[in-house]
């Protein structure tokens, strides 16, 4: 009986306690409930973890429903204090099926590179303060960009050949680090500084590593620096007391200044009669030169032919002595060059400045024996006519000559001047500067008025075909839109005084535009048709009611419906009269009574001038 009574109170204590549950905010659990129909299907390790580890006592409603609304180290295990610095969520990067190898996306990652990636550099490494994204990308290490502004080591440290490239076997003896002479963007060009050097300057200035001494060097077993500076070449110290060769061992030309082409011919040393100082003055005796007079006598080793003298072949003491050049003996004769080639006005009397341009020789025109009479032919002329046809030299462009830039020959022949060709393309003034109907064919008296030139609307070939350009007429349409010069109005044309532009353009006749001039046009009425109002074929219209004008009564009074207008009905109906409402767009109240003080229905612009109907 005791085990029947603890039992019964132990299922009385269960059926109170699910009786009690909603009361408690508890919902009774179901049989073979579907978590789906909540709206967050359990998957991967959620299938695995109990109702209450997510359910905390029992409380279904407003169980979170994102990852890190649970996994926040309170009801789940959330981000431990060496995770990651992230806004991303949990799913971003973790499954649903373990924490483990979780896909890391570092868009989302807050804080520098290094507060994850902590670890010592690699012993490789370059040494440098950047941060790893400086260089590196999020996806691998390599490749890898560089910046040489973050390197916190000498060069040499990376440079050295192995780990990045460094001085050859050939590079030059010094104890700098790369960026004394190369820079950070290539190792051409690189400035260089010869105090850095350790070596004897032959050792790179050898021919092959660098300049060095060419085939015909001074003969000498002395370094460079005891001639030459670190700083050029040129200029360099140079000392006698080195050489052991003869004078022309370096004297040839070549190695240092020697006999040049046209030296005295001579066998002898530089020192039989120049001086180590300088080659001139130098000692000379005629009696030891063997050539020819203009061997030395050519202008450069010693005075000879100028630029201006006779053409010949012959010989210095043909014409002139040992002892002077002048005086000397002439013969026309030897000569064999050009006239001009003396005749230059400075060898001897030549064109003036005033002569005329020719190419030809003096003997093409000139004798022999006087410079007048002479021939002439245009064939020789190489100047312009208007050289020599200016009016002073020879006849020119008189007064009243055409305005041009071209030359005479352009329009005249060299025979006379008359007849001449003219090409308007060389013309320089205006047309009307000749076609004035004096010089040639001008506007007659029926021409169309206008202030344009001719090529405005007339080519150059001829006056007809032509074009025209309303812009240059300076008269009335009607001086040309008569009928006869252009076409003019129709017999059917609306009747007006006016002129064709105030309607049409110059451009077509339709469309066109027609403004109304006078105070009488009721405005509004741009809806309605012209024939409207204008019932004749003429600019000017008829009131049917004159009496009413300007008013709207003056063509509408016929239209007029007395009881559609009542003032007031109080005592008795009163009814507007036309006179009253002559303007029909203005307002037509009902008053309460026949005082007319009292507004009852208030009716303002009932009719509208462009509503077609009243």
């Amino acid at each position: 009986m005791k085990v029947r009574s603890g039992l019964t109170q132990y299922v009385l204590l269960l059926v109170t306690l699910w009786l009690l549950l909603p009361a408690l905010g508890m919902a009774a659990p179901k049989q073979n409930f579907d978590h789906f129909e909540t709206g967050f299907p359990l998957s991967g390790q959620h299938q695995t973890v109990p109702c209450s580890a997510c359910h905390l006592r029992g409380v279904f409603k407003g169980t979170p429903l994102t990852c890190n609304g649970c996994h926040n180290g309170s009801i789940a295990p959330g981000k431990p204090d060496q995770h990651v610095a992230s806004t991303a969520a949990c799913d971003d990067c973790h499954t649903i099926f373990a924490w483990q190898a979780a896909a890391m996306d570092h868009s989302s990652t807050v804080g520098s590179c290094t507060q994850c990636h902590n670890t010592q550099l690699p012993a490789q490494h370059i040494q440098t303060r950047a941060q790893c994204d400086e260089c590196h990308g999020t996806v691998g290490w390599l490749p890898a960009r560089f910046e040489h502004g973050a390197v916190s080591e000498n060069c040499s440290n990376c440079h050295n050949g192995v780990t990045a490239k460094g001085k050859s076997v050939n590079h030059i003896q010094t104890a700098a680090q790369c960026d004394d002479c190369h820079n950070t963007v290539a190792w051409t060009p690189a400035r260089f500084d010869h105090n850095a050097v350790t070596a004897r300057c032959s050792s790179c200035h050898n021919g092959a590593q660098a300049t060095g001494k060419s085939a015909n060097h001074t003969q000498t077993v002395s370094d460079c620096i005891n001639c030459h500076s670190t700083s050029a070449w040129l200029p360099a110290n140079f000392s006698h007391d080195d050489i052991t060769g003869a004078c022309s061992s370096c004297h040839n030309g070549d190695v240092a200044p020697g006999k040049s082409d046209n030296h005295v011919q001579t066998a002898g040393e530089c020192d039989m009669c120049h001086s180590t100082n300088a080659w001139l003055p130098a000692s000379f005796d005629h009696n030891s030169a063997t050539g020819a007079c203009s061997s030395c006598h050519n202008g450069t080793m010693a005075t000879g032919k100028h630029s201006g003298h006779v053409t010949t072949s012959g010989e210095c003491e043909i014409c002139h002595t040992t002892t002077a050049w002048l005086p000397a003996t002439f013969d026309h004769s030897s000569f064999s060059g050009a006239c001009n080639s003396c005749h230059n006005g400075v060898t001897a009397t030549g064109k003036s400045g005033n002569h005329l341009q020719t190419a030809s020789d003096c003997i093409d025109c000139h004798g022999t024996i006087a410079w007048l009479p002479a021939n002439f032919s245009h064939d020789g002329i190489t100047g312009t006519c208007s050289s020599c046809h200016d009016g002073g030299v020879a006849l020119g462009k008189s007064s009243t000559h055409i305005q041009t830039t071209g030359e005479c020959d352009v329009c005249h022949g060299t025979n006379a001047w008359l007849p001449a060709s003219f090409d308007h393309n060389s013309a320089a003034g205006s047309c009307s500067s000749c076609h004035n109907g004096t010089t040639a064919t001008g506007k007659h008296n029926a021409h169309i008025t206008t202030s344009g030139e001719c090529e405005v609307c007339h080519t150059t070939t001829a006056w007809l075909p032509a074009t025209f350009d309303h812009n240059s007429s300076s008269g009335l349409c009607n001086s040309c839109h008569n009928g006869v010069t252009a076409t003019g109005k129709a017999d059917n044309h609306f009747i007006s005084s006016r002129q064709c532009d105030v309607c049409h353009t110059t451009q077509s006749w339709t469309s066109v535009r027609y403004d109304h001039v006078t105070s009488g046009y009721p405005s509004g009425h741009s809806g309605l048709s012209c024939t409207g109002c204008h019932t004749g074929n003429s600019e000017s219209s008829v009131w049917e009611n004159p009496g009413y004008k300007p008013d709207c009564a003056g063509c509408h009074a016929d239209d007029w419906e007395s009881d559609e207008h009542k003032k007031t009905k109080n005592p008795r109906t009163i009814f507007y009269t036309i006179s009253e409402l002559r303007d029909c767009s203005s307002s037509c109240h009902e008053y309460t009574d026949n005082t007319f003080s009292t507004i009852k229905k208030t009716r303002n612009r009932e009719h509208s001038p462009n509503g077609g109907d009243f």
